[in-house]
């Protein structure tokens, strides 16, 4: 048996072990059942459910949420309107976010689908200083789309 300190008393009876928790105002609690003989622990138990917790929302606290941004480009897209999505896309990226680039086919440009790679190539290339490629350029429908991720620095 273990005392509220963490420090070993002893091996004791059950009777004895309840006896020792009830005269020091604590529960006792079933730390490994399987040890022979089994451990157990005087503690004031609604303490350590309330510190347990206390660690829990400190950890969700210090978590980062990632979210997915979307930037949306065209195969004939200006020179300066890509420069503006890429520098878009950068900003996400450096604030750890991941970006999805669509690319939406309009009309009879579906039937050049190697445009739209390269177009998409060319993006995942312009951010790579802040971010990698996660999944390659891949057609959905008139929509193609490459995820790219923050990079680990």
């Amino acid at each position: 048996m273990l005392d509220e300190n963490g420090s070993q008393i002893g091996i004791m009876d059950l009777e004895s072990a309840k006896k020792y928790a009830a005269d020091h105002d604590l529960d006792l609690v079933l730390i490994a059942p399987q040890a022979t003989p089994p451990v157990c622990r005087a503690m004031d138990y609604g303490k350590y459910c309330y510190e347990q917790d206390k660690k829990e929302r400190e950890a969700k606290k210090k978590q980062q949420v990632v979210e997915l941004k979307e930037v949306r480009l065209s195969c004939r897209i200006d020179k300066h309107d890509f420069e503006t999505k890429v520098a878009r896309a950068k900003k996400f990226l450096s604030d750890g976010n991941k970006v999805r680039a669509n690319l939406r086919f309009k009309g009879r440009e579906i039937t050049h689908p190697e445009i739209g790679t390269e177009m998409l190539e060319r993006f995942a290339e312009a951010v790579s200083e802040v971010g990698a490629v996660e999944k390659k350029p891949k057609l959905e429908g008139r929509t193609m789309s490459v995820f790219i991720a923050p990079s680990k620095d």
